[in-house]
C-alpha cells in the first residue's frame, strides 16, 4: 500500500498545516501586490477575486465530496492542495496571472472537506470530537504564526524570498501527500463502478438550500446564520487589507493582530464557549454572540485609530461563539437521521456567503469611495504610532462603510434568533431527503454527501 505507516489523523494534520502556513506566509507580500495591480479600485477587485474563488468553491465542493467517495482521498487532497497552492509562484512571476489563478483555483479550494472525509474515514464516532479539533487547532496553529515569520523575513530579506519559501514549502506539501499519506477509504468501500454513484443530486451544491423553508425552526436558524456569515466572510476578505491601507499598520502590526486575534478566538471557542453554554444556555449564548459582533463591527465601521482596531479585535474573538453555537442547537434539537442535512443546510449557507460577503463588501467599499491614493507605508514604519490618514473621498463620513452594513446585517440576525425557540424537535417534511442521504452518507458519517465538513459545524465539542 502507498504512503507511510496506516493512516492516521496526523497525515491531516500535517497536509492542513503546510498548506495554510505557506499561504499565511504571503499575507504581508499579498497585500502590497494587491494595490500595486490595482491601485485604482483595490477594495473592489479584492472583494471580486475572493467572491469568485468563494462561489466555486460553493458549486464544486459537493462534486469533489463524492468523487472522493469512488476514487479515494488521497487523489483528491493531492488535487486540492495542488490547485490551492498553485497560485503562490506567480506572485512574483505576473501579479494578473496570480489573482487570476486565485478565482479560478476556487473550484479546487476545498482541502478542509477532503480532509474532514479522511478523518472520518480513520475515526470512530467517539473519536471524532478529539480528531476534528486537533485538526482546527493545527489550522489556527498556522495562521497565528506565519503572518508574523512572512512580514519579518520580507521586511528584512525582501518579498522575493517569502514567495520562494511559501513554493517550497507548498511543495513538500505535495512531496508529503505523494509519498507519505496512505489512501484512508478501504478499496472494499468503493463503488465497482466508478461513474455510475454520481448523481446529480449528490453532485448539486443547492440540493441542502432546497430543505430550508420545510421547517420554521430551520428557516430561522438558517435566516440567522446568513445575515451573521454573510458580514462576517466580507469582513475575512478585506479586513487585513484595510488595515494596511487605511488605518495605515505595518506589515508587523497587521501580522501581531492576526497572531493575538488567533489566540483569542482559540480561547473563546474553548473555554469560554463551554462555560457559557453550561450558564446560560444555548440560544443565549448565541444572542451574546450576535451581541459582540453588532459591537465589534460597529467599531470597526466607525473607528478611526489603530487602538480601536485592536479594541475590536478583542470583541471579535468573542463574537466567534456564535456559530458552535448554532451548530450545538442544531445537534440538541434536531432528531438523529437530521443531523447531517440540517448541518449541511448551515454549511450550504456558509459556503453561499463565503462567495456573496467578500463581493458585496468590495462593492460597498468601491460606492463609498474607500480607495487608497498612495503606496502604503514601509514594513519598517510602526502603524500603531503613527495617525492613520483616510485617503478617501472627503464626503465619505464613516471610515468603514460595509462593517456599519455588516452591524446592521447582524442586528436583523439577532432579532431573528429571539424567535428561535431553546428546545424543540427540528423534523423535515421529506421522506425521499431521507432515503437520498441514507444511501449516499459515508458508512461511518452522518453527514450528508454534499456538505463541506468544517470543524465548529460538525461537532458541538470541538
Amino acid at each position: 500500500p502507498q504512503g507511510i505507516g496506516s493512516p492516521s489523523v496526523y497525515h491531516a494534520v500535517i497536509v492542513i498545516f503546510l498548506e495554510f502556513f505557506a499561504w499565511g506566509l504571503l499575507t504581508a507580500p499579498t497585500l502590497v501586490v494587491l494595490h500595486e495591480t490595482f491601485p485604482k479600485h483595490t477594495f473592489l477587485m479584492n472583494g471580486l477575486i475572493q467572491g469568485v474563488k468563494g462561489l466555486l468553491s460553493f458549486l464544486s465542493a459537493p462534486l469533489i465530496g463524492a468523487l472522493s467517495d469512488v476514487w479515494g482521498r488521497k487523489s483528491f487532497l493531492l488535487l486540492t492542495v495542488f490547485f490551492t497552492c498553485a497560485p503562490i509562484p506567480l506572485m512574483k512571476i505576473s501579479p494578473w496571472w496570480y489573482f487570476a489563478v486565485i478565482s479560478v483555483s476556487g473550484v479546487f479550494a476545498v482541502t478542509f472537506s477532503v480532509v474532514f472525509a479522511y478523518v472520518a474515514d480513520i475515526t470512530q464516532e467517539h473519536e471524532r470530537s478529539m480528531a476534528y479539533g486537533l485538526v482546527s487547532a493545527t489550522f489556527a496553529a498556522s495562521l497565528v504564526t506565519s503572518p508574523a515569520i512572512g512580514a519579518y523575513l520580507g521586511r528584512v530579506y525582501g518579498d522575493s524570498l517569502v514567495v520562494v519559501l511559501a513554493t517550497a514549502i507548498a511543495l513538500l506539501d505535495i512531496c508529503f501527500i505523494l509519498v507519505a499519506v496512505p489512501e484512508s477509504l478501504p478499496e472494499k468501500m468503493r463503488p465497482a463502478s466508478w461513474g455510475a454513484p454520481i448523481s446529480w443530486e449528490q453532485a448539486d451544491p443547492f440540493a441542502s438550500l432546497k430543505k430550508v423553508g420545510q421547517d420554521s425552526i430551520v428557516l430561522l436558524i438558517c435566516i440567522t446564520v446568513f445575515l451573521s456569515y454573510l458580514p462576517e466572510a466580507g469582513q475575512y476578505s478585506s479586513f487585513f487589507l484595510y488595515l494596511r491601507q487605511i488605518m495605515k499598520f505595518s506589515q508587523e502590526s497587521v501580522a501581531a493582530f492576526i497572531a493575538v486575534l488567533g489566540i483569542l478566538s482559540i480561547i473563546a471557542q474553548t473555554i469560554v464557549l463551554s462555560l457559557l453554554m453550561r450558564s446560560i444556555g444555548n440560544k443565549n449564548t448565541i444572542l451574546l454572540g450576535l451581541g459582540f459582533q453588532i459591537l465589534q463591527l460597529a467599531w470597526y465601521g466607525f473607528g478611526s485609530e489603530p487602538w480601536m482596531m485592536w479594541a475590536a479585535g478583542a470583541v471579535a474573538a468573542m463574537s466567534s461563539i456564535t456559530f458552535p453555537a448554532v451548530s450545538a442547537l442544531v445537534s440538541r434539537t434536531a432528531d438523529a437521521d437530521q443531523q447531517g442535512v440540517v448541518q449541511g443546510m448551515i454549511t450550504g449557507i456558509r459556503g453561499l456567503c463565503n462567495g456573496l460577503g467578500p463581493a458585496l463588501y468590495g462593492f460597498i467599499f468601491y460606492i463609498f469611495h474607500v480607495e487608497l491614493k498612495e503606496l502604503p507605508m514601509t514594513g519598517t514604519d510602526l502603524g500603531t504610532n503613527t495617525s492613520p490618514q483616510h485617503h478617501f473621498e472627503q464626503n465619505s463620513i464613516i471610515p468603514g462603510p460595509p462593517f456599519l452594513f455588516g452591524a446592521c446585517s447582524v442586528l436583523l440576525a439577532l432579532l431573528v434568533a429571539l424567535f428561535i425557540p431553546e428546545h424543540t424537535n427540528l423534523s423535515l417534511r421529506s421522506s425521499s431527503w431521507r432515503k437520498h442521504c441514507g444511501s449516499h452518507s459515508h458508512p461511518h458519517s452522518t453527514q450528508a454527501p454534499g456538505e463541506a465538513k468544517e470543524p465548529l459545524l460538525q461537532d458541538t465539542n470541538v
